[in-house]
């Protein structure tokens, strides 16, 4: 890949991405939904924060594009995005534990 330099647009967006996983409540969400598919109760569960804590957080996860929902009757289950955020989330968890 070769080096480029960024416009102001393209570099204020990809900061906001890094923002957006600047919150450890949502790297957590983003660990359990890189393993798949779960509903808010789920989530809440899994990451040890309230429901209410959860819907928070992932609104802005899916206006950053990290997150997409999917209905099923009354219920709502979220997934990554896409195998980007997948990527992204396990590049960053390697480099943290490598060292």
């Amino acid at each position: 890949m070769s080096a480029q330099l960024l416009d102001e647009g393209t570099a204020a967006l990809v900061a906001e991405l890094f923002g957006a996983l600047s919150d450890t409540s949502r790297v957590r969400i983003i660990s359990v939904l890189a393993e798949g598919e779960r509903n808010v109760g789920s989530l809440a569960e899994a990451v040890g924060i309230s429901e209410s804590a959860v819907s928070h957080q992932l609104r802005g996860l899916r206006q950053m594009r990290l997150v997409r929902p999917r209905k099923q009757g009354r219920q709502v289950y979220y997934c990554l995005d896409d195998e980007h955020i997948v990527d992204l989330f396990q590049r960053g968890l390697d480099h943290v534990l490598h060292g």
